[in-house]
């Protein structure tokens, strides 16, 4: 019997959705204590360039979980949270002239950009445990 990410294509969006929320899942399963990850410099796991970007594991942790909770319950917009509804509503309205021009062209660009990032939150998802595992003073 075929497994189901056995049966979706390589390149899959379904796919790469599957191997975040399998990753993320693998986090939460081995970070058992989440305030360890506290004032741990993340430069490795995002690779953040700007110093003043910079945050701990434990915030990394807390975004990889908020963004599966996005992909895997379609929370894209709370009500409650003006500031992301002003944000999405001024990203719609400087993508209707680029609509009109070619829309085949930007949905290309955008899934790439999705695929993309996609694998770099999985890979940081898998850094992170990584790195966890190392503070407990466990090795893979």
């Amino acid at each position: 019997m075929q497994s189901a990410d056995a049966k979706l294509s390589r390149n899959s969006l379904l796919l790469s959705l599957n191997r975040y929320n399998a990753a993320v899942h693998t986090m939460e399963q081995t970070v058992l204590i989440p305030s360890l990850l506290r004032e741990v410099p993340s430069d490795d796991v995002l690779e953040l360039d700007a110093a003043e970007d910079a945050k701990d594991l434990y915030e990394c942790y807390q975004m990889l979980k908020t963004i599966r909770n996005t992909v895997d319950y379609n929370d894209l917009i709370n009500p409650h949270d003006d500031t992301k509804v002003k944000r999405q509503a001024g990203q719609q309205k400087s993508l209707e002239p680029q609509m009109e021009v070619d829309p085949e062209a930007l949905f290309q660009f955008h899934l790439s950009g999705l695929f993309s990032i996609m694998s770099h939150l999985t890979k940081s998802s898998q850094t992170l445990t990584a790195k966890y595992m190392e503070i407990i003073g466990i090795s893979n």
